[in-house]
């Protein structure tokens, strides 16, 4: 399988896997062939991209680090508590503890799947943002903490932090949170208030751990100072909060927003390399970037050489030099091939850009 942008889709093409909706509705079978009416029904659901199956990529295995039914009934939950949460509703604390049986499912899959680089396309479908951005924070973080040998229950107080880090949001103004231009200072003043206010909304009687709490409320710090609601620098700020700092900002921006579009994962990554020991902790950094990977399996790229192939496999020790088969030359078909860019041979090509 390979994943193919939403604009890059043609008629002809088959689906690689079954094809769901953001509530756990089947919506296309594996193996359909895409027609123009399954074409603009996926661009009318947000999918940001779908995997199809041709001779290319027919023997490529995508590993999902989480499953669809656990992801669905994730973001069903979270959805659940700030709803609940906004409206003040007296159901809210049961929301919660049916958002909290969800973390052990995540951290038991992630578990079962530590030793491979997660491929984060597979947590990119949907546009329904505050939710699904929650989860993809809580999954990363919980890669994050498992990559640094936390036990269960500490992945399991970080996948509660990590997952309700934006749950002071509630209490921000609509027009604030949706605004697609620039925030103004007063605007921004208001919007910073969202991590304190979501950790003094979690000290009313929720009964999560105090670890989870310091996470919601660092995770804006910044490891060389000058982040919020404390101004804390290095080690001063929870290592929960400094944890989901990067996973929030890898999935902000790989994320489409109203006011632009997703940035590319290898992008992403070269940011929070250039802003290791200004905004991230600098030994985090180095764990995170060997797992997850810049240019996920399936991934269609082009080379400095002219060349297009499609990603492999990657390597935790060179993460921006994946295998690539290639397929391509110029706009010319070849006999695939698979060059790895770390080779010696390779050093020279760079990947210019997703195909």
């Amino acid at each position: 399988m390979r994943f193919v942008p939403t604009y890059c889709l043609r008629e002809g093409m088959q689906l690689g896997n079954n094809l769901f909706g953001k509530n756990g509705e089947l919506v296309l079978v594996q193996n359909t062939v895409l027609t123009r009416d399954y074409i603009q029904r996926i661009e009318k659901l947000n999918f940001n991209g779908i995997y199809i199956e041709d001779d290319i990529s027919k023997d490529l295995k995508i590993v999902n680090v989480l499953n669809e039914r656990v992801r669905t009934e994730t973001v069903r939950s979270i959805k659940d508590v700030f709803i609940c949460s906004d409206k003040k509703s007296l159901d809210s604390k049961q929301k919660f503890m049916n958002m909290q049986n969800q973390i052990p499912l995540i951290v038991d899959e992630i578990l079962e799947n530590k030793d491979i680089m997660v491929n984060m396309v597979d947590l990119k479908i949907f546009d329904d943002y505050t939710y699904f951005h929650s989860v993809n924070v809580a999954v990363l973080s919980i890669v994050l903490g498992t990559a640094l040998g936390l036990g269960k229950a500490d992945l399991c107080d970080l996948g509660v932090g990590a997952i309700l880090h934006d749950i002071g949001k509630v209490f921000v103004s609509k027009e604030i949170l949706n605004k697609n231009g620039a925030l103004s200072d007063d605007e921004f003043h208001e919007l910073m208030k969202h991590s304190f206010g979501g950790y003094n909304y979690m000290q009313k009687g929720f009964g999560i751990n105090a670890s989870s709490k310091c996470g919601i409320r660092d995770h804006h710090e910044k490891y060389g100072g000058g982040g919020y609601p404390n101004n804390l620098e290095g080690d001063d700020i929870s290592l929960f909060g400094r944890i989901i700092a990067i996973a929030d900002v890898y999935d902000a921006m790989t994320s489409d927003r109203p006011y632009r579009k997703a940035v590319n994962p290898s992008e992403v990554i070269e940011y929070i390399m250039g802003s290791s020991l200004v905004h991230f902790d600098p030994d985090l950094v180095a764990i995170f970037i060997r797992k997850i990977a810049p240019y996920p399996i399936g991934t269609c790229v082009k080379l400095s050489n002219g060349l297009t192939g499609i990603v492999t496999e990657n390597y935790e020790s060179y993460c921006m030099r994946p295998k690539i088969r290639i397929f391509k030359n110029g706009d010319i078909e070849v006999t695939p091939y698979e060059i790895i860019l770390s080779d010696n041979t390779s050093l020279n090509i760079t990947i210019t850009n997703i195909a």
